[in-house]
């Protein structure tokens, strides 16, 4: 049982689109510690229960917590970590999940996914996530079968449900499992937990896929995919931690947290990034005076972009 210490409370606000080097304030209310205690040891024990697992793997927050805690309940051989690969799915965070999971000890296997193929996909529908899963998980079920591993794990959490999420649909329907949702988790709590558990990504920026930085109706190619990443690569490079590149055709819209917009136009690193946008094939490239937000490309369907880590 992982011991929670209440040292942990830093002094900044915990928000979502920042780093998540937040104020756990819940650190420091000791019946929702008790809480969180029960909820760990609930997740462990429904792990056990599953008694072996195939997880759906990204490197992101929540999945390598779900592939720690599994490892820690079943152990290796009852474990395997599935990495889907596609040009959704930058080099850099395939190289990184890699690591981690050869540090913790995991069995991986990496899968190709196709879901450019699929026109349902390609052609970018407010569902598209739905289609997304349904090909990740259609991959994803003969591999467990194979290798004798009784349910199929993936990371959703609690906030999740509030949000836009096309693919836990898909998810149910494919007969997938989310229990970190199921025993109540938040992302806050799984971020106070991987502290605990000492993961690396506790305070890891949220991530989506490099779809989602295209607006919805607008086809979704390999080069519009390629000039996405290597454009946050090149601000990650920059030491920009969470950063998105919205991609409209020629137009690049790049969403910061507000307390990094000065230094991106008072250090010289504007004019760097415009040579190399424009480098990547971009004609204008814009600061989006709002910030960052997660799924803010879901405003242009009425959805408010979600507020929780």
């Amino acid at each position: 049982m992982v011991a929670l210490r209440v040292a942990l409370v830093s002094t900044q606000v915990l928000r979502r689109g920042q780093t998540s080097r937040g104020e756990f304030w819940l650190a420091r209310q000791e019946g929702r510690m008790d809480e969180l205690h029960d909820k760990y040891r609930r997740l462990q024990e429904t792990i056990r229960e599953m008694e072996s697992v195939a997880v759906a793997y990204s490197g992101g927050v929540d999945s390598t917590f779900l592939l720690k805690v599994a490892l820690d309940v079943l152990g290796r051989d009852r474990v395997l970590g599935i990495i889907a690969v596609s040009e959704s799915y930058p080099a850099r965070e395939l190289n990184e999940a890699r690591r981690l999971a050869e540090e913790m000890g995991a069995r991986i296997r990496l899968i190709e996914t196709e879901e450019l193929s699929n026109p349902s996909y390609a052609s970018n529908p407010v569902d598209r996530c739905f289609h997304c899963k349904t090909e990740l998980f259609t991959k994803i079920f003969p591999i467990a079968r194979e290798e004798g591993l009784k349910e199929i794990l993936y990371g959703v959490n609690t906030d999740d449900l509030g949000d836009f999420r096309p693919g836990i649909q898909a998810a149910r329907r494919m007969g997938a499992r989310g229990p970190l949702q199921e025993v109540g988790l938040t992302k806050n709590e799984i971020r106070l937990l991987s502290r605990e558990l000492g993961l690396p990504t506790w305070d890891k920026p949220a991530y989506a896929c490099l779809s989602s930085r295209i607006p919805y109706g607008s086809r979704i190619t390999r080069e519009a995919l390629r000039q996405v990443d290597e454009a946050e690569a090149f601000l990650h490079d920059l030491g920009y931690r969470q950063v998105r590149v919205r991609h409209h055709d020629r137009i690049a819209r790049i969403e910061l947290p507000r307390d990094q917009m000065a230094r991106l136009l008072s250090d010289g690193s504007a004019e760097l990034v415009v040579a190399k946008l424009k480098e990547l094939g971009y004609l204008y490239v814009t600061l989006d005076l709002q910030g960052y937000r997660m799924g803010s490309m879901n405003e242009a369907i009425g959805v408010a972009p979600a507020t929780s880590a």
